[in-house]
């Protein structure tokens, strides 16, 4: 691939480590709950080891005189075994059986009364060349031949084709596990630098309307402007004419910060990520799509509920957040409606945010956690372009990468492993892995992947199997 298109990502420069700390499991109601007391310390490995392998002591000591009586031990929220009731309180685990990469290590105590003390955790990395997890299947050749594949959606069931968009403008399909040698449909596009078509979704009562959307960037004689249209899928080819729905304003020279999230909503409407154009002052400019998600109903027009609907005619009464970068890709939860949108970062952070209606992400005045200041909403989780690592420090740790692309939450009842479900997958393009992000245990974030070509996008599939899709390919990773 040329590129050109991770122009996603700017040069990384060198960073200085800041540290972010993980959130200790909650849980009940009638109130915030006090803190339960720090009684117990994980004393080994010690947060920031690296390359850990083989088998491998966890250890951990209690205060003296805090009653504690038993220690419980987990590797990325799932415990090693039974409690150790014997101090000094250990277990040991292989490391061969999780995926080389970074994992999060913790322990608490527990009293003769039941009472359970903080959590201890350690950010540490394990060596080895565990690309799955154990029991995991990873076919990088399920489906191949794509050229420069920017985006893809499946089509709800019984259906399930996957659509695929080619950045030089064709929309493939993928029919039960085989690419289709004539695209959908061939669009005219400019697909210079981050340009072209580069998002796709199908409507959630696709079975009845048979609705396909695209984004894409028109050529509008000397000018260029990104768009967003519908077709009909009748059948594997269009037959039926271009309903166009939105035209964005023209771009400027700068060919990226194009955006191109495209996803349907909980709510029956469509979101957007829409880019700055490379303009950070746009990002904050409520008369402005750019640097925004775009929220819509299905016929292209705005949300009567959009936060800025009856306060900002024109533009404004699309935006439902704004103070973005470039929001390549977004996912929304089936049923919950959470939404999460992958902000690629400039120089130093990539950022996962948690979408809300009105909410402002700060950028050009923040990135990452950096400069969040008062009426900002900072990212429940960023990576930074280095790893940010000493011991006790981020969440981001050993992760590094230039652009996050791709993101999907597991639903609660697939056939992953309960680790899995109901938690968010995300990946990075240059970096090549793909990772968990565990809404439940902090926002703390485990390896869980690798793959050979550069990540773009990712759905769970209908068969529950994670796809992934690359520059050229679409990897499929499966559980029994």
């Amino acid at each position: 691939m040329s590129r050109s298109f991770p122009r996603l990502v700017r040069r990384a420069a060198p960073l200085l480590a800041a540290p972010l700390l993980f959130a200790a499991c909650g849980g009940g109601g009638g109130g915030t709950p006090p803190a339960p007391p720090q009684t117990v310390t994980l004393t080994a490995p010690v947060g920031g080891s690296d390359g850990l392998a083989g088998v491998l002591t966890l250890s951990a000591t209690a205060v003296a005189g805090a009653g504690i009586v038993a220690v419980e031990f987990e590797v990325d929220g799932v415990a090693t075994g039974p409690e150790d009731t014997t101090a000094p309180y250990s277990t040991t685990i292989d490391t061969g059986q999780w995926v080389s990469g970074q994992h999060v290590l913790r322990a608490r105590g527990r009293d003769a009364a039941g009472n359970r003390s903080a959590w201890s955790s350690a950010v540490v990395r394990f060596g080895g060349g565990r690309s799955v997890p154990p029991g995991f299947t990873k076919n990088e050749s399920w489906v191949t031949g794509l050229a420069n594949a920017t985006a893809f959606a499946q089509a709800p069931a019984p259906d399930g084709r996957l659509f695929v968009a080619e950045q030089g403008g064709s929309l493939r399909v993928v029919k039960n596990g085989v690419l289709l040698g004539s695209p959908f449909v061939n669009l005219a596009v400019d697909a210079t630098g981050e340009r072209g078509l580069i998002g796709v979704a199908t409507h959630p009562d696709f079975a009845n309307n048979r609705l396909v959307y695209v984004y894409y960037t028109r050529i509008n004689g000397t000018l260029r402007n990104n768009r967003i249209s519908r077709f009909v899928a009748t059948g594997d080819v269009v037959t039926s004419p271009e309903q166009v729905l939105l035209d964005l304003p023209n771009l400027s020279v700068a060919s990226n910060h194009n955006g191109g999230a495209l996803k349907f909503g909980a709510d029956g409407k469509l979101y957007v990520g829409v880019g700055d154009n490379a303009n950070g002052a746009f990002a904050r400019d409520l008369t402005q799509p750019f640097g925004k998600v775009l929220r819509m109903n299905d016929d292209g027009s705005p949300a009567a509920d959009n936060p800025f609907f009856r306060t900002h005619p024109g533009w404004g009464a699309y935006i439902w957040a704004y103070g973005l970068r470039n929001p390549y890709t977004m996912a929304i939860q089936p049923g919950t409606g959470r939404v999460h949108i992958n902000d690629v970062g400039q120089e130093t952070w990539e950022e996962i945010n948690l979408g809300a209606p009105g909410a402002d992400y700060g950028w050009p005045a923040s990135e990452g956690p950096d400069n969040v200041s008062a009426g900002m909403t900072g990212p429940i989780f960023a990576y930074g372009h280095t790893p940010q690592v000493s011991p006790g420090t981020a969440p981001g740790g050993f992760f590094a990468g230039l652009a996050i692309a791709g993101g999907a939450f597991y639903p609660a009842a697939g056939p992953f492993p309960a680790p899995y479900r109901g938690n968010y997958f995300f990946a990075d393009f240059l970096g090549r892995f793909v990772a968990l992000l565990d809404i439940g245990n902090g926002n703390a974030a485990y390896a869980f992947a690798t793959v050979g070509g550069l990540p773009v996008d990712m759905l769970v599939g209908g068969d529950g199997a994670l796809y992934v899709l690359t520059r050229g390919a679409v990897t499929r990773i499966s559980s029994p």
